[in-house]
């Protein structure tokens, strides 16, 4: 079927602004939020082995410490939606920036175990606003002609806040002469790792002092002048401004606020499409993903590579991150989306696997043996990989376009849901797992690798060239 659209009254679908620079600059600024929740979420990382070392705690407690975050994570994603429709989004990204500033400066100063938890739950609450309320204000300032360009800017920015957070561990590792506790001008390297993201909070402050607020927003207000100067500003000189306003208030008097009880069916609670979505985000989770970035460390130094070595190849993991990621952005409009899942799938699969028999060995001197550890190393980079170039992105691209109009909304909501609990399940989980059998744990995450095949080859309809108002 081919598309029958035609030019929007406005010319707001062929718009081109004036200075294509400066609406780059809006949304790279916007997407410091999405650096500052892949920096926050992986940087504990660098630190694990030195808490638990500090505070003398078994797995189980530093799982907790580790995982507590998700918490926050769930209430900030649940909440800023609503924040940001009351306040606006600007301010609501200078909330979200002042509590990484806070939770920076307190998990770099904490004074026990129980004020470190808290801090992260401070942080991990900024992460949830960051991203609900990035992806949404690119959407609403970018020209139409370059939303999915702009749109990934996010999603990049997240895997490079990933890879530079491990950079920084390493550097300040070996600064300390490979000690996480080693002391840099009276604190422990640990402390410095969670601390430093005090600059790209502080910026991300910065730079929301010198971006427009969202027009969409402005309209909600009453600030009509206002709203027409920003879309003048993002959109070009070329754009009907008077029709445009007019359209973006029809658009919004349309819209159905869809509600927890537009998902239920009278089967089995939700509808299957909000099952599917639920699938999705739960298996994105259960393939273990999350481990390589919270805990590779923690992971190579226990088959015996040096601290050094060890966050170095953490950080070589997030280079393959962001190669994976561009891979995607270039591929899942091209391939489409259920080809791309279902690669992945199997390249992971096959990937764990041969981590799962890597760790089988037993250790000599403390360390893998010399074929084992290679292959575990080839195996978790290749795995990192796989997702990267596949339900990283894809899962995310298919939440955004699966569910019918009527319950978009509320149906994201839940299968986001979803995917924070079964990210808060494996990052708790896998110290204990570990310590019972590593090798087994690598096992469970193939299982559930293997498992998704089938799940995408049956649920999973193909959204690649649909049109929004087609799904359902």
């Amino acid at each position: 079927m081919t598309s029958t659209a035609q030019p929007s009254p406005s010319g707001a679908r062929e718009a081109h602004p004036d200075h294509l620079g400066h609406v780059i600059f809006i949304t790279a600024a916007a997407a410091m939020g999405g650096f500052l929740f892949g920096y926050d979420s992986s940087v504990i990382n660098g630190a694990v082995e030195a808490v638990r070392d500090r505070y003398d705690i078994g797995s189980g407690t530093l799982a907790q410490v580790i995982a507590i975050a998700l918490i926050g994570c769930a209430i900030g994603a649940a909440t800023a939606g609503r924040i940001a429709d009351r306040i606006g989004r600007i301010r609501c990204m200078q909330i979200a920036a002042v509590l990484f500033t806070i939770s920076a400066v307190g998990s770099a100063l904490p004074f026990a175990l129980w004020d470190l938890a808290a801090w992260r739950v401070v942080g991990g609450f900024a992460i949830g606003m960051a991203s609900v309320i990035g992806p949404a204000y690119i959407a609403e300032v970018a020209p139409a002609a370059y939303r999915g360009r702009l749109g990934s800017f996010q999603q990049a920015a997240i895997v490079i806040g990933i890879a530079v957070s491990q950079l920084v561990n390493w550097a300040i590792l070996n600064m300390a002469g490979g000690d996480q506790r080693g002391e840099l001008a009276g604190l422990e390297a640990w402390q410095w790792m969670l601390g430093v993201m005090v600059i790209p909070a502080v910026l991300y402050g910065l730079l929301s002092f010198a971006i427009p607020e969202s027009p969409r927003f402005l309209i909600s207000v009453g600030r009509k002048d206002k709203a027409k100067e920003v879309l003048s500003e993002v959109e070009g000189k070329g754009v009907d401004l008077d029709a445009r306003l007019a359209e973006i208030e029809t658009a919004m008097r349309r819209e159905h606020k869809s509600t927890f009880r537009d998902l239920l069916g009278s089967r089995f609670g939700f509808l299957p499409i909000v099952w599917v979505g639920i699938g999705l985000s739960v298996f994105q989770q259960l393939v273990g993903i999350n481990v390589a970035f919270y805990y590779s460390s923690t992971l190579w130094q226990s088959v015996g590579i040096d601290p050094s070595s060890s966050f170095f190849y953490s950080f070589t993991t997030s280079i393959i991150n962001i190669i994976g990621t561009v891979i995607a952005m270039v591929l899942v409009d091209r391939v489409g989306r259920k080809p791309l899942a279902l690669v992945g799938s199997a390249g992971m699969a096959v990937a764990l696997a041969f981590e799962a028999w890597a760790f089988s060995a037993d250790l000599v001197d403390g360390k893998l043996p010399e074929t084992q550890g290679v292959v575990a190393l080839i195996a978790a980079h290749a795995f990192v990989l796989f997702f990267a170039l596949s339900w990283g992105v894809v899962v995310w691209v298919f939440l955004g376009e699966m569910f019918p109009n009527k319950i978009r909304a509320a149906a994201l909501g839940v299968a986001a849901s979803a995917q924070w609990i079964a990210n808060w399940a494996i990052t708790a989980s896998f110290p204990s797992l570990a310590d019972w059998n590593l090798s087994g744990t690598y096992i469970i995450y193939t299982v559930f690798a293997v498992l998704s095949i089938p799940f995408v080859l049956r649920y999973v309809k193909e959204t690649k060239g649909k049109a929004l108002e087609e799904m359902g």
